[in-house]
């Protein structure tokens, strides 16, 4: 594949009109993109009655010293499987480093040191992820899907879940409140 472009630390802002309904108004944090396909957290969707203290009490891990923040719905695929984002902060065996200062962990030992107070200074927990094939996501920045932004620490860790999208579009420029469904004719 002759790929132009990696998206790799960047938001993809769902564009109004999107086709797939579960990622309207997402913003999805890629973590991968290379020729293999791509991976990518959504950190726009809490999963209503699921919280850190939830997650950690599944794993019998001590959760008493951490807050309960949310967890975040991070996409359709194994909607099980746990995934952090994380400051630089902090670096497990299995962490990727994604932007300049977020990464992408998915084992135990991040969760057990958050709940001892040795992991990330500031993180997001998801559950589940966006996956592309190879190829489906270059396909895809060319239709009527995404809008690339970059993925910053401050909306990433700081903003709320469902004022990501409009927060993010605002860091480009653009008022979303503006964006309207569908491709005009002239």
């Amino acid at each position: 594949m002759n790929q132009s472009r990696s998206y790799a630390g960047q938001f993809l802002l769902a564009l109004p009109g999107m086709e797939d309904m579960r990622f309207d108004h997402s913003v999805v944090a890629i973590c991968v993109h290379d020729e293999n396909g791509a991976l990518g957290i959504s950190v726009s969707d809490e999963i209503e009655g699921v919280g850190l203290h939830d997650l950690l009490d599944s794993f019998d891990i001590d959760a008493r010293n951490v807050p309960d923040l949310p967890v975040l719905r991070g996409g359709p695929v194994e909607p099980r499987r746990g995934f952090v984002l994380h400051s630089l902060d902090w670096k497990g065996h299995d962490m990727v480093e994604v932007g300049p200062d977020w990464g992408l962990s998915g084992s135990l030992e991040i969760l057990k040191a958050i709940a001892e107070g040795t992991g990330p200074s500031r993180y997001i927990v998801a559950l589940g992820y966006a996956g592309w094939g190879a190829g489906q996501l270059d396909r895809e920045m060319s239709g009527e899907s995404w809008f690339p932004v970059d993925c910053t620490a401050d909306i990433l860790f700081t903003v709320p879940a469902e004022k990501k999208w409009a927060a993010a579009y605002a860091a480009a420029g653009v008022d979303a409140s503006h964006l309207v469904s569908g491709a005009g004719s002239a």
